[in-house]
């Protein structure tokens, strides 16, 4: 057998269906292969950094994972903005790299290179994988594909990349002498058995003496496959609820104790919540500045914050924000050994308090009555409001960075089966396209909602052609404020309204002829009255659309946190008597921004 050959064996056997690549010189043998295969098959894309983002989307899809392959050189380094979405959200992802020949490579020689587009791509992407190696024996393709595999899925996920030579790939191998890989016995958490049973006890503890107690869903539940057990632990502790962005479709939005996404640009029921809170458990968060605001030392400033997450790094990270108790596990062996332990627990009457949030919830509502008023554009809270109630409980929507993210996260009304995702922590222009496109391959050609930006299309406008070739049922929203919405409202708010290079010098073609050059439906909404009639258009449509969405150039994402404010204060700012009716805990005109204070609070 070849290399070759038992690489494609591998990834079959690890449940691997599709590979999305861009053939070039140094992967060709690898990608003539699969002209053998029926069992594995390649998707061309037109852009490598498309593929990488194909494959993450694919992966979150689960329970499968996808692959990638690539040519050395620029086909590997376009990998690496694909490769950083799956790294910081914790994506399990397989990417091939071809290399030159192994007698070609300049090795410790200080020349800048030897084979024609020799690139080292391992050391390159290193900080971005968990792990990263080049094959250097034909000895070793077994050892090296399963220790790739294991670590991409173990602990905390995410990508990993083989560097295949090209002299390599034809080499004939014995299978049954190749040496194997032994995952390590110790698992890579540290709170399991009984030191996990005593923190529980402890968390326990807290929550008998909790009055404004808070429960914060993150990514990490959905990563932990724990969206049963989350829902259980819900209606057991009976907490008011919040979420994370990441951790935004594992709970329903009709459910009576969801107060919605909480941080810079949350909801003011779940910021006020966070806020007021006297105890917050936080599973499969890491609490990055997005949730706390600039100032950590600021955010649940008078509460017992439990943290809960798999990565070590996370809990013993120290931003201002200081946890009572940390707890380095599975947020699903959590979440179950809690359950457990719940059983005896008598729940504290915090009815008074599940009243507050829920006036907060009622009183503070994203969506205004007057957004809808608007003739001469669509409103984008209005689009997403109306697009969320047309689509079914099944539905995949895949939104992009920037200000279409945010009024996405902020407005849509997420049902019970939906998901809802994007590429939060590394948040590049350009993703949902190619996402929405590996989702639906992933499912088996189903239709997928992308929610993209003028901006943020053009990034990988390219791969239309893909979704074309494939007949995949996508459904392009794009968005349309003729610029870089979200940098406008900062230069507005930082840079005296210059818009620079986000309107001044900025520019977009026409979606409409774009779309019908390749052959697909298009469809223009220019106004709120024509939105829940030319959704329906999209959305009854079989085959990919294009609908071009247009919205005030300078349309605003409210509420959003302003500079140096703690999360509670958004702007719009609420009268000051009115905030402060609303807190239960010192404002931070009180405490005086004073840190050291503030810590001492904790």
């Amino acid at each position: 057998m070849q290399v070759r050959d038992y690489i494609l064996n591998y990834l079959v056997s690890q449940g691997v269906k599709h590979v999305f690549l861009v053939t070039g010189g140094a992967i060709a043998f690898i990608v003539d292969a699969f002209s053998k295969r029926k069992d594995i098959r390649y998707v061309c894309v037109a852009h490598e950094q498309a593929g990488a983002m194909m494959a993450d989307a694919y992966s979150r899809m689960g329970p499968g994972y996808a692959a990638t392959m690539v040519t050395s050189g620029p086909g590997a380094t376009n990998l690496i903005t694909g490769i950083c979405c799956s790294w910081f959200d914790s994506i399990p992802t397989i990417h091939i790299s071809g290399q030159v020949n192994t007698y070609e490579q300049k090795k410790k020689s200080k020349v800048r290179q030897v084979g024609f587009q020799e690139t080292d791509i391992v050391n390159i992407v290193r900080p971005i994988t968990k792990f990263a190696a080049q094959l250097d024996s034909t000895d070793n393709i077994r050892f090296l594909l399963e220790k790739a595999t294991y670590l991409a899925k173990s602990g905390r996920p995410g990508p990993v990349l083989v560097d295949i030579p090209m002299n390599f790939q034809r080499a004939e191998i014995e299978p049954k002498k190749l040496k194997k890989f032994v995952p390590p016995s110790k698992k890579e958490y540290e709170d399991t058995g009984t030191k996990l049973m005593e923190k529980v006890t402890k968390t326990v503890e807290y929550f008998k003496k909790s009055k404004r107690p808070v429960l914060l869903v993150g990514g990490g539940v959905m990563l932990a496959n724990a969206q049963k057990e989350i829902r259980e632990l819900i209606e057991e502790l009976g907490f008011p609820v919040v979420s994370s962005w990441s951790g935004y479709d594992t709970v329903h939005r009709g459910h009576r104790l969801y107060l919605g996404a909480q941080g810079v640009y949350g909801e003011r029921a779940a910021n006020f919540a966070v806020q007021n809170s006297d105890m917050l458990i936080a599973i499969g968060s890491r609490l990055d500045t997005r949730q706390t605001g600039g100032k950590p030392q600021t955010y649940a400033r008078e509460s017992k914050v439990i943290m809960v997450d798999i990565d070590k790094a996370e809990l013993d990270k120290r931003r201002g924000l200081t946890p009572a108790l940390t707890i380095q596990t599975d947020a699903k062996e959590f979440i179950t050994t809690l359950l457990k332990n719940l059983k005896k627990f008598k729940k504290p009457n915090i009815s008074p308090w599940i009243k507050l949030c829920r006036e907060w919830k009622k009183k503070y509502p994203v969506v205004l009555p007057e957004y809808s008023r608007d003739k001469k554009f669509v409103n984008p809270y209005v689009f997403i409001k109306t697009l969320s109630k047309l689509l079914g409980s099944k539905a995949v929507i895949v939104p992009d960075d920037g200000g279409h993210l945010t009024w996405t996260m902020q407005a849509f009304e997420i049902k019970k089966g939906q998901r809802l995702f994007s590429a939060y922590g590394n948040s590049p222009m350009g993703y949902a396209f190619p996402a929405s496109i590996g989702a639906s391959i992933a499912l088996g050609k189903k239709e997928v909602i992308c929610i993209d930006g003028d901006g943020s299309f053009q990034m990988n406008i390219q791969e239309i052609q893909t979704m074309v070739y494939q007949k995949l049922p996508v459904k392009v929203f794009i968005i349309n404020n003729y610029g870089y919405g979200i940098i406008k409202q900062f230069q507005e708010l930082y840079l005296g309204s210059r818009y620079e290079a986000t309107g001044k010098g900025y520019s977009a073609p026409d979606f409409i002829k774009v779309g019908k050059a390749y052959g697909v439906k298009t469809v223009l909404i220019k106004h709120n009255t024509e939105l829940s009639k030319k959704i329906k258009e999209v959305l009854r449509h079989k085959g990919p659309v294009i609908c071009d969405v247009r919205i005030y150039p300078l349309q605003k994402l409210i509420p959003k946190l302003e500079f140096g404010k703690p999360i509670e204060d958004l702007s719009p700012v609420l009268p000051r008597d009115e905030f402060r009716k609303n807190m239960l805990v010192k404002t931070m005109e009180e405490i005086q921004v004073n840190p050291k204070k503030i810590n001492e609070i904790n």
